[in-house]
């Protein structure tokens, strides 16, 4: 069983608010989920964010693997710890950035 934390979008039409969800990769994105570990209102200025980070740090140490934008609500909320996937998304971008300036200059 793939574990995943992502996104469950609630609200009326046109006003969007999410709850981070804890929910198998093969159910669909409003569909059953695990648990629900906080919420994400994007509405309000400035965003709202709020993560249990206990929560989290169990899902995380079971398998769980956060969805990139979960992993970005992560780090804004200002728990990023390498296990989440945010770290590694990052060295990957600036790794490729170099590479490709340093075959540009060789030209």
């Amino acid at each position: 069983m793939a574990l995943k934390i992502r996104l469950r979008r609630m609200g009326a039409k046109k006003q969007p608010s999410y709850r981070v969800v804890v929910a198998e990769a093969r159910s669909p994105r409003d569909g059953r989920f695990v648990e629900s570990i906080g919420h994400y209102n994007p509405l309000t200025n400035p965003k709202t964010v709020v993560i249990d980070q206990e929560r989290t740090k169990f899902w995380l140490a079971k398998g769980a693997r956060p969805t990139d934008t979960v992993a970005k609500l992560l780090k804004w909320a200002g728990y990023a710890p390498a296990e989440a996937g945010v770290a590694s998304a990052e060295s990957a971008a600036t790794e490729a950035e170099p590479a490709e300036g340093g075959e540009a200059q060789g030209e």
